[in-house]
C-alpha cells in the first residue's frame, strides 16, 4: 500500500488551516513533515496518527 504524499497546501485544506499557520509549526517540529530540497512534504498516514495523538493529549488534559 503507497501512502499518499501531501504539500503544504493540500495539508493546508485537509487541516483547515492556512498554508503560513502550517509553516511555523512544521519548523516548530509540531507537526511531522519532510523537507525536500525547498519544499515540505507530508505522509498523510502520519498527519492522521499525529491527529489522533493530539486529540488523545487533550482529553487526557481535561480528565
Amino acid at each position: 500500500m503507497v501512502d499518499e504524499i501531501l504539500t503544504i497546501i493540500e495539508l493546508a485544506k485537509y487541516l483547515k488551516l492556512k498554508p503560513r499557520t502550517l509553516y511555523i509549526k512544521v519548523k516548530k517540529g509540531e507537526i511531522p513533515g519532510s523537507r525536500i530540497g525547498r519544499t515540505w512534504r507530508f505522509q498523510k498516514s502520519l498527519i492522521d496518527k499525529w491527529l489522533e495523538e493530539s486529540a488523545l493529549d487533550r482529553d487526557k488534559n481535561l480528565i
